[in-house]
């Protein structure tokens, strides 16, 4: 307490004894003993109002013992039961959460991981990919403030994210890896990774590239083979290996002579003996297409936005962008199928004059520098509000847009696209995709739009700097992919003719033995109105066996969805239809074969130490589990901190003092009362 509130506490009870003695006392008419009982009664209330008035602060102290935090991460994925260590997992598992002196020690929290990391609850050893370095960054972050060991469970093979070699290096915590599977050396052959395109246009000849291993001491030879789809040979090569040539590229061209999703097979004749031969062959598939979406993206001025936008729609190969000058364009407007108008003036007159009589679709962004009268005076059946003053604005996605089908975006946070204020009036029924907002509030323009007429279709943006939503999306994902995906939805939209359907599905030609299968689809009922309440059903029907399954889709983030991971590799028909109504879309994909969880041999001890000595843990064998257990529970590091929090109450809020100040003052009422004083 300040000396300055005890100075006060003093004076007010300098105060309130005065102040009753010379009501009670000095030349009182009461003569009696009870003029004592009325002065203290009279100083006590007097006392308790003023210290309400000044407010004292008391200060109290709680002590507590704060245990160390022990981390004990399990990986989860298929390459533990392949190794045969599930008894070893559970065995150290086991030990060490059932330990007491540790459990008196820490509070230990389990976890598994696989590509994600879950709580652990019960291992099955089933996941298809596993991201180490996913599961360090998240302890790192979860446990930055506190004393927090963490154990890992685990063969040290990643499939899937960054090098956890790296990641480790900001974990503020030791890591002590307890090393799963065998580490004598084998002779082994693997295919260490695969370089194609997923797609190739019919008659061209497209490259591979394949880097082959060899793990051992001896010179051997192989041979190494692309087989395609129906077993055939096209391509050969003998490769030799020895103790310092333990690795060769091969690159070969093929050549696409039909339509369709095609697939391969590249593999490495086994050596004698060989421990692991699944890891010597891998399967590849590409998707020949008949011909490239060629999109002009025109413009007269330089904009990051230009290479944004070449970026998000090349990164679908099947489309190519040239960024051309009005005049440019018109010399090659036979070349493209789609043209992006970008911030367009009357320099553009000709340009729209030649659309409008081609009848092409067009996707025109405006921004700051758009003359806006221009695009009021063309054919595209839209009015701008002129206003001459330029403002900020912010993106809102509207859930109920329902021309295709958007994934994985919110639009939520990112940055503001500057335009001149005001908005279009579309002459044209027009679906927007993005509303503008300020300062959260919606403005009811369209930030973003799609409309059709005339067997046209046209897109509209209001705003530059597109560029910079781009950058958002990976430092939201750490990829382009979300962004990237949403303007080829709208791009592809743009450049197909196909009519407007009431079931939108959204999948891949094909997919690898480890990726997430997952089909999307969206409904809507007569009047094009996506219905959130429809019973959609998936009939999968595999080509080769002709088993088929039913599975439902179930509503999610404004999708139907429906995930197939984990379905046998092979060739597939299916078809969404609506449970009620007659309605439904049908299209095919392929699976290849691949299990990335198969394809190690050994633990990877030496990266397993590598974090252990960076983060000043240690490693151990799941033999060595006991060691392990001693070398936590002597380490000083991981002590029991006492620690203290601090509580200031200030006096108002003591009841009690609010009651003996009411029980005084009706005490002293009372007495006067009583003995006739009032």
């Amino acid at each position: 307490m300040q000396t300055q509130t005890i100075i006060y506490i003093i004076i007010a009870g300098s105060a309130a004894l005065l102040l009753a003695l010379f009501q009670y006392i000095y030349r009182s008419r009461i003569k009696s003993n009870l003029r004592y009982t009325l002065a203290s009664l009279r100083t006590l209330s007097v006392f308790g109002i003023l210290l309400l008035l000044i407010n004292p602060k008391f200060e109290s102290k709680t002590f507590y013992d704060e245990k160390p935090t022990l981390v004990v991460a399990v990986d989860n994925s298929e390459s533990i039961s392949y190794l045969k260590q599930e008894e070893n997992v559970n065995s150290v598992l086991n030990t060490i959460t059932s330990h007491s002196e540790l459990n008196e020690r820490f509070n230990i929290e389990r976890y598994s991981f696989g590509k994600s990391v879950n709580n652990l609850d019960s291992l099955n050893f089933n996941e298809r990919q596993s991201n180490i370095s996913q599961a360090l960054k998240q302890f790192g972050e979860v446990y930055a403030n506190q004393t927090a060991p963490i154990i890992i469970i685990s063969d040290g093979n990643q499939t899937y994210g960054a090098d956890y070699s790296y990641v480790a290096k900001s974990v503020k915590q030791p890591i002590y890896p307890v090393v799963l599977g065998d580490s004598t050396v084998y002779s082994d052959l693997s295919i260490k990774q695969l370089n194609v395109n997923r797609y190739v246009y019919l008659k061209n000849k497209f490259p591979v590239e394949i880097i082959a291993n060899y793990n051992g001491a001896e010179a051997i030879n192989t041979e190494l083979k692309i087989l395609s789809g129906n077993n055939s040979v096209v391509f050969r090569k003998p490769i030799q290996f020895n103790a310092s040539k333990t690795s060769e590229v091969v690159s070969t061209v093929l050549l696409a002579n039909s339509v369709g999703v095609k697939t391969y097979r590249v593999e490495l004749s086994p050596l004698t003996n060989e421990k692991n031969i699944i890891n010597n062959s891998k399967n590849f598939g590409v998707e020949v297409i008949d011909q490239k979406t060629n999109i002009a993206l025109v413009s007269e001025r330089l904009h990051p936005d230009l290479g944004a936008l070449k970026k998000a729609i090349e990164s679908n190969e099947q489309r190519s962008v040239s960024i051309l000058k009005p005049k440019e364009y018109l010399s090659k407007i036979n070349d493209f199928q789609l043209v992006i108008l970008y911030q367009p003036n009357n320099k553009f007159n000709e340009t729209l004059n030649e659309i409008k009589t081609q009848k092409l679709n067009t996707f025109i962004i405006a921004g700051a520098t758009t003359d806006y009268e221009f695009i009021n005076n063309t054919h595209l059946k839209i009015l701008w509000s002129i206003s001459n003053q330029t403002e900020d604005f912010q993106p809102e996605l509207n859930r109920n847009y329902n021309t295709f089908i958007i994934d994985n975006l919110t639009f939520e946070d990112y940055p503001p696209l500057r335009s001149e204020f005001g908005g279009f009036n579309f002459l044209a029924p027009a679906d927007v995709i993005l509303y503008k907002t300020v300062n959260g509030i919606n403005t009811g323009d369209a930030m973003l739009a799609t409309y059709a007429f005339d067997n046209m279709k046209h897109a509209v943006l209001v705003g530059e700097g597109i560029w910079r939503w781009r950058a958002q999306a990976y430092l939201d994902s750490e990829s382009f992919n979300d962004f990237d995906n949403f303007i080829g939805k709208l791009v592809q939209y743009l450049s197909s003719n196909k009519k407007r359907s009431r079931i939108n599905i959204d999948y891949k030609s094909f997919y690898n033995g480890n990726d997430d299968v997952i089909i999307s689809a969206q409904y809507f009922n007569k009047n094009f109105e996506f219905d959130s309440s429809a019973a959609l059903t998936i009939i999968l029907k595999n080509k080769e066996d002709n088993s088929v399954r039913e599975v439902p889709l179930l509503l999610t983030n404004g999708n139907y969805r429906v995930d197939l991971s984990g379905i046998a590799s092979g060739s597939y028909n299916f078809t969404v239809k609506h449970n009620i109504e007659s309605i439904a879309a049908s299209g095919s994909f392929d699976v290849l074969e691949y299990n990335v969880e198969q394809q190690f041999l050994n633990a990877d001890i030496d990266k397993l130490k590598s974090i252990a000595n960076t983060s000043y843990g240690k490693t151990f064998f799941n033999t060595q589990y006991n060691d392990l257990i001693q070398n936590l529970i002597a380490d000083n590091r991981y002590a029991t901190i006492q620690k203290s929090t601090k509580n200031i109450v200030p006096l108002i809020d003591w009841k009690y003092l609010l009651g003996l100040i009411v029980t005084c003052l009706f005490a002293e009422w009372f007495i006067r009362k009583y003995n006739g004083l009032i």
